[in-house]
């Protein structure tokens, strides 16, 4: 086998999926004079907002709190305290988007609360990967039986095989973004964005002796 001929070929796979999991985030804000007052604001809306995402189960599979502040706002020219600022941002993992839209706009028409997004992915372990690896085997293994026939040889054995990487687009969001501003919530649909998988492979195959006569 070492005396052989050898072709070596590049395998690719290129597909859009759909997506699994959506993201976004709800912000809950207050703002006072007193911080004492801020502070409870603050808590009041953030349990609100807890409240609508208990009743959003099974829907949301998971939510994290990621930032916490408590500012003060302070004037220029010193060091007077003239407001109190306070935020906490959660973000919300949701599996059903037909659920989606619903609590989205639920959570905006909350009192002095910003969400953001959705931000759309696959999961780290989905099928989709192990799929588009197998696919890109399966297009090495055919280019390099063309270039054999195309010599009137045949593939005899595999020699090498190298993974060059499985690429994947960033987490993709819908331009959407809701603040209370007084008025009916308003019906929202969502149209998941397809999640294109790249994934791509290097082979080296033996052939049967060319026939170059």
């Amino acid at each position: 086998m070492a005396d052989a001929p050898v072709v070596a070929v590049r395998g690719e796979t290129y597909r859009e999926v759909a997506p699994e999991l959506a993201r976004f985030t709800v912000t809950a804000t207050a703002r006072d004079r007193d911080r004492e007052t801020t502070l409870t604001r603050l808590a009041e809306r953030a349990a609100a907002v807890r409240v609508l995402l208990d009743a959003a189960e099974p829907a949301v599979e998971r939510r994290e709190t990621g930032q916490l502040r408590v500012w003060p706002e302070t004037k220029r020219s010193g060091e007077r305290v003239v407001a109190y600022h306070g935020g906490v941002t959660t973000t919300v993992t949701v599996v059903d988007f037909t659920a989606l839209g619903e609590l989205m706009l639920r959570l905006a028409d909350q009192e002095q609360v910003e969400v953001a997004g959705p931000w759309w992915s696959l999961r780290p372990d989905s099928p989709a990967y192990r799929e588009a690896r197998h696919a890109a085997i399966a297009d090495a293994l055919a280019r390099a039986r063309e270039y054999a026939e195309a010599l009137g040889a045949r593939v005899t054995a595999l020699v090498e095989l190298a993974d060059t990487g499985l690429a994947t687009a960033p987490p993709t969001m819908a331009k959407t973004a809701f603040a209370r501003g007084g008025e009916a919530a308003p019906e929202l649909e969502l149209d998941p964005q397809p999640q294109p998988v790249q994934a791509a492979v290097e082979a080296r195959f033996t052939i049967s002796e060319p026939v170059l006569g």
